[in-house]
């Protein structure tokens, strides 16, 4: 049974988080019925990371297996077709080992949190970023972030119903870019580790915020990390800015 590889971008506003679910739409049915459109007994398909709900992918990495033997442009095409006119998109289709897993032969998430920073109302980007309207600073933002490089317990950036084993983890990149828009500026944090827990990059964000907005002083966020307390985090950051934007593989099966 050949088995595939699909990057998937999507608008998580209008599901409840990628995985399936009795009572709300999700990303994962979205796609396993298109699938099933093609192939009515194909099995459940698998995928590198769980978003949460209102959480958008730029490449959201999953896999299925086919019982035909399926050219990967026109089942990429196939499956974009019965996706309609769900705001889901196939971006690309490889054919993989049977043994590949999306979630388990991830070695990297990568992650993107957009913060517009302006008074005016967001029109274009509504539900797609994170609007601050009170002033924020870039500089202790960034300072406060370093203090998150390393291997660490992130038991203040997890949520209580996180399902991980520990909350060790080891986070390999943190960076916030900042740049001019129309009567504002645009954040972005750029997170990138082998797994992260449940809520961690909302709470991440959220916490920095403060540090940004002058209400915590940059040392404060080593303070919160080394509390190893979830009362000790600032408030979490809305569904709305986060993006799910890439997952690493030894090898990229889409190249």
């Amino acid at each position: 049974m050949p088995r595939y590889a699909l990057k998937i971008e999507y608008d998580g506003g209008p599901f409840a988080g990628w995985q399936r679910q009795k009572e709300h739409p999700s990303v994962q049915q979205a796609v396993e019925e298109a699938i099933c459109r093609l192939e009515p007994d194909a099995p459940g398909i698998g995928a590198a990371g769980r978003t949460d709900s209102g959480v958008h992918a730029l490449a959201q990495v999953a896999h299925c297996d086919m019982a035909k033997d399926w050219e990967p442009f026109r089942l990429m095409q196939a499956l974009n077709h019965h996706l309609k006119p769900a705001p889901v998109a196939i971006l690309a289709v490889a054919e993989v080992a049977e043994d590949w897993h999306a979630r388990f032969s991830a070695i990297e998430r990568r992650y993107l949190f957009r913060l517009v920073n302006r008074r005016a109302p967001v029109t274009h980007d509504r539900g797609f970023v994170w609007q601050v309207p009170h002033p924020l600073e870039g500089a202790p933002m960034r300072e406060a972030a370093a203090a998150l490089i390393g291997t660490h317990d992130f038991t203040t950036f997890r949520a209580s119903e996180c399902q991980a084993l520990s909350p060790v983890k080891t986070l390999d990149e943190i960076r916030v870019e900042e740049s001019e828009i129309p009567h504002g500026r645009e954040f972005r944090f750029h997170l990138r580790a082998r797994s992260f827990l449940h809520n961690q990059v909302r709470s991440i964000v959220g916490t920095l915020e403060r540090v940004g907005a002058g209400a915590w002083p940059p040392e404060a966020m080593r303070e919160a990390l080394e509390a190893c307390d979830r009362a000790a985090c600032g408030p979490v950051s809305p569904p709305d800015g986060l993006y799910l934007a890439g997952v690493g593989y030894p090898e990229d099966p889409f190249t």
